[in-house]
């Protein structure tokens, strides 16, 4: 069975924390006050791939649930150790996230060479808003990243299976390099 490290990144109040805890079926409230996450909060639990071959019955899921604040940026290096995948979360109603999340991209994928596949942009709908699906007016390395749209409000369950997807995608990666390191070894 595969273990992989999935980071959720993103600025603050950009749905980090409603969404990792509606991904790994955490029954918390979606309303209430907000509590901005402090350095990082990591949910363990078991998913179902999809899209991977079919081999890949069951993964464990560690869903790193960092905090958008500048003042723990001296703690994401040791946050990217054996980092599988990166999503970065943003609320795409908000003019500074579109702008702030080509700070996340540089930090996180950019610096640790992440191929596409393993990364995800979740365009993060708060409560009320409306909710579109088309392409966002990103910087040029974000327009190559899968982009989701989620509303917990409205479709919750669309959430987790476009993070399976996802994740069958992070799976087939490691599964690749793993490949990749056994016939080093052998050759």
């Amino acid at each position: 069975m595969f273990k992989a490290k999935i980071l959720f990144v993103g600025p603050n109040k950009s749905g980090k924390t409603v969404l990792a805890n509606a991904i790994s079926d955490i029954n918390e409230s979606v309303g209430g006050e907000y509590r901005p996450t402090q350095g990082v909060r990591i949910l363990e639990f078991e998913s179902q791939p999809e899209g991977g071959g079919g081999e890949y019955k069951t993964c464990e899921v560690e869903l790193w649930d960092c905090s958008g604040s500048f003042k723990f940026e001296l703690c994401w290096p040791a946050l990217m150790k054996d980092a599988n995948g990166v999503v970065i979360v943003f609320n795409p109603d908000d003019p500074e996230n579109l702008k702030e999340i080509q700070t996340w991209h540089n930090m996180f994928i950019n610096s640790h060479g992440f191929q596409d596949n393993q990364c995800l942009l979740i365009a993060h709908h708060k409560p009320g808003s409306a909710v579109g699906d088309g392409r966002l007016p990103l910087a040029s390395p974000l327009g190559k990243l899968p982009l989701i749209h989620t509303n917990l409000e409205e479709e919750s369950e669309s959430a987790r299976k476009a993070f399976r997807g996802y994740l069958g995608n992070v799976v087939n990666a490691m599964s690749e390099s793993r490949e990749r390191e056994e016939m080093s070894i052998i050759t």
